[in-house]
């Protein structure tokens, strides 16, 4: 991630790799990543140039990246450009997103199911090899060799993926990394060592993405430049929570993890119907809890580039110590950083607007 302003927006053909456009004309321009998802690009164009060269923003089928200082910040798919004033907007998200669009047409993933006892990181990756082997459904993602001891299915719960189910691979995918104690995974983008391709990279991480940093922060009156919201919220606020598994009636599975401290009590129950294990659904609610029992959570703080914490120097995943100090606000502990924008045109300079939440919400199989 660069501090520059980007040289250069590209698009290319998704199916052919051609490229159509080296230097895209784009104002207003924001992208970045995010934990477990495609993360985002927004941007606009000029409605002439796009009328004129309607293949150079096509969605659906055109790629697009930003490059700074040679080096590819960001990649993806455009999906959506639509007349907004005097501008085309344009949409994009990185390379998940395309399995949103795509289904298990076979069964099975083409014959690399049913599961059992199969490791996460393993059906992510025969998902995405089912999705690259089916005719014109090539992209040239790239998917880590990460193992993890995250498993699905059970000699009595076989894990499959039927032909008839109407559940795209994106949505198989993000079960596969939405709970605690799953691998999780991010999009990355690079260029090949001589610059002659584009490397699309799934890159997984277990037990985690990221790591604790201790040599950089976020703090007011250092490199956060507007003040951030405190989040305090009553309605999702519980230290008692009912959670379900699978079953009916008496046989139902069910969990409760609650605690006691000092304030009034209030419950949430939340269905978990695809659970049919106690130790999951117990780890699933313990879970629940922790996110609902934090009050004055920080969910986003915008930033400069600053030795504090210099751009380019976390990663999607990382705990991050943040102080905020301001009128309404006094907070201070370890956030995880979930994503962030980029805003390389941002008046004043580029900035970067990073989502975080409490440190504390998370906890990672194997550690």
């Amino acid at each position: 991630m660069s501090v520059a302003p980007p040289a250069r927006v590209l698009t290319r053909h998704a199916l052919t790799g051609a490229w159509l456009s080296t230097a895209l004309p784009v104002t207003d321009l924001e992208y970045g990543p995010e934990v477990s998802g495609p993360g985002e690009l927004r941007g606009t164009l000029s409605p002439r140039l796009v009328a004129s060269h309607p293949t150079l923003a096509d969605p659906g089928t055109t790629e697009i990246y930003v490059e700074a200082e040679d080096q590819l910040e960001w990649g993806g798919l455009i999906w959506d450009v639509r007349a907004q004033g005097n501008n085309y907007t344009i949409e994009a998200a990185s390379w998940s997103s395309y399995l949103q669009k795509r289904f298990d047409l076979d069964g099975e993933h083409g014959a690399r199911g049913p599961y059992v006892y199969t490791d996460r990181c393993q059906v992510i990756r025969n998902i995405w090899a089912y999705a690259q082997s089916v005719p014109d459904g090539d992209i040239g993602v790239v998917v880590d060799s990460t193992t993890s001891t995250s498993t699905v299915g059970t000699p009595a719960d076989v894990h499959h993926s039927y032909w008839y189910d109407t559940k795209s691979l994106g949505d198989q995918v993000d079960e596969l990394v939405s709970d605690q104690g799953t691998p999780e995974y991010t999009c990355t983008t690079s260029w090949n060592p001589d610059k002659s391709d584009v490397v699309k990279r799934i890159r997984l991480g277990w037990p985690r993405l990221g790591a604790r940093r201790r040599d950089i922060e976020f703090s007011s009156g250092v490199n956060i430049i507007e003040e951030p919201e405190e989040a305090l919220a009553g309605d999702d606020y519980a230290q008692v929570v009912i959670g379900t598994g699978a079953g009916d009636g008496s046989a139902k599975l069910r969990q409760i993890s609650a605690v006691r401290n000092g304030r009034l009590r209030l419950e949430a129950a939340v269905a978990f119907p695809e659970v049919n294990g106690t130790d999951v659904l117990k780890q699933r609610v313990e879970w629940e809890r922790a996110w609902r029992q934090t009050l004055g959570a920080v969910e986003t703080v915008t930033i400069r580039d600053t030795p504090a914490a210099p751009f380019g120097s976390w990663q999607v995943g990382d705990d991050v110590y943040v102080r905020i100090h301001n009128a309404w606000t006094s907070y201070t502990g370890w956030c995880r950083v979930t994503g962030w924008t980029i805003k390389p045109t941002a008046p004043g300079g580029p900035q970067a607007q990073v989502s975080l939440k409490p440190s504390a919400m998370y906890t990672y199989g194997g550690q």
